[in-house]
């Protein structure tokens, strides 16, 4: 398993272990922790919101709903923080708290003799093409 997953099933963990071993039991303990784990990156104020909106879906009513939150959710969300501490620190560059920049490029390699086309014959007067000769990748 790799370490992605093995992060994931870490995380899972605690709703795992309150299973009765089932397949449907099990596939409802990650479909929960999948969906704490996404209420997790949200930030608070669109957590609370999306929390609201789950309520009618879950068919709950206040009382186990409120209980659900209290002894599921916020220990789940608790745990993530812990868990995935980078995933949580706030930049102060900007409003996104990842860095979703691209990677960095490495530099372009500078061109021994610039200007000159790949098959041109290569300055260095070896009689070979530039593109096999200074010009080759890597050199």
């Amino acid at each position: 398993m790799g370490a992605i997953a093995e992060a994931i099933v870490a995380y899972a963990q605690p709703l795992l272990d309150e299973t009765n071993g089932s397949e449907e039991d099990l596939n409802k303990a990650l479909s929960i922790s999948q969906l704490c784990f996404n209420l997790a990156l949200l930030p608070e104020e669109k957590r609370e919101e999306f929390i609201s909106d789950m309520r009618s879906t879950l068919e709950m009513d206040d009382d186990e709903f409120d209980a659900f939150r209290r002894t599921v959710v916020a220990p789940m969300i608790r745990r993530h923080e812990e868990m995935f501490p980078v995933m949580h620190r706030r930049h102060s560059t900007g409003p996104s708290r990842f860095d979703l920049s691209p990677l960095a490029q490495p530099a372009a390699r500078a061109e021994k003799y610039p200007g000159t086309g790949r098959y041109d014959p290569c300055p260095c007067n070896s009689g070979k093409k530039y593109k096999f000769c200074c010009g080759q990748k890597g050199r």
